[in-house]
């Protein structure tokens, strides 16, 4: 509940408890228009009068909010709320779960790549020359590495029994696309890789090396990134190219490995 709905709440509630105070002293006094003592010796008497008026509420405090722009119901409880910052919690539930947390993920990323799209011509330019647009994309991609190793490390411990103990001394094993097909296939799960096809899977390679290019060696090719990618016809200490169209596809594909990780554990 927003500040200003709390506030019209509380205006509501405050003119109900003024209206039931008076509907009681309304039925205490039914009937009682004058009432009159009876006179003593002296002369004097005591009269006793009510007398009420009809009450009008004042109005509510108005509500200038932003628009809903996103609606969500969530998948345990079916409440619908409204959502105005990133996906994390449903406020009866708590927490939501992984693959609800990286899909809301992804679509941000999405968002944020049409955002660029509807920037005016002139500003868009400028950001360009300035390599505005190639860090927003590198970012991208460093991103979905982080969406997948959160998603794939909630899963992970929460259906292994001793999965602190199988990750311990591997370091960020999560980062890395194979060893973490192999950590699920080695506790008893699907291999990720077998369920997702291998165009898709050798394009994951390809983004999480570029992401690892980026973030280690500024994007300057090496001898690690062409293991990765032996189609690459660049050479080393070439810096690598990212564009637009290459965020979209990384993060069509994320989201497919993100649903087979979430199906592993599903019966």
């Amino acid at each position: 509940m927003t500040q200003q709905q709390l506030d019209r709440a509380m205006r509501a509630a405050g003119d109900l408890g003024t209206q039931l105070v008076q509907e009681a002293l309304d039925h205490a006094f039914r009937g009682i228009s004058t009432s009159r003592s009876r006179p003593r010796p002296s002369g004097f008497g005591i009269e006793i009068s009510y007398r009420t008026e009809p009450f009008y509420p004042q109005p509510l405090p108005g509500i200038d909010e932003e628009q809903l722009i996103r609606v969500r119901t969530c998948a345990s409880c079916t409440l619908r709320y409204a959502v105005f910052g990133e996906h994390r919690f449903c406020p009866v539930c708590g927490l939501l779960s992984a693959d609800v947390v990286a899909l809301d993920a992804l679509a941000a990323e999405t968002a944020r790549l049409d955002g660029l799209g509807r920037l005016p011509a002139e500003v868009a330019a400028t950001l360009r020359e300035q390599g505005v647009f190639t860090r927003i994309w590198v970012d991208t991609l460093e991103n979905l590495v982080g969406v997948v190793e959160t998603m794939a490390s909630r899963v992970f411990r929460a259906s292994v029994t001793d999965a602190a103990s199988l990750v311990r001394g591997k370091g960020n094993i999560f980062q890395r696309l194979d060893d973490t097909a192999d950590l699920f296939a080695d506790s008893g799960h699907s291999d990720v890789r077998t369920m997702i096809d291998a165009p898709t899977w050798q394009r994951l390679q390809e983004a999480w090396a570029a992401r690892h290019l980026f973030t280690h060696n500024d994007g300057l090719i090496d001898a690690k990134y062409l293991a990765k990618v032996p189609g690459s016809t660049a050479r080393p200490g070439q810096r690598l190219t990212i564009t637009e169209a290459t965020c979209r596809q990384a993060i069509t594909d994320t989201e497919a490995l993100c649903r087979a990780i979430a199906a592993l554990t599903r019966p």
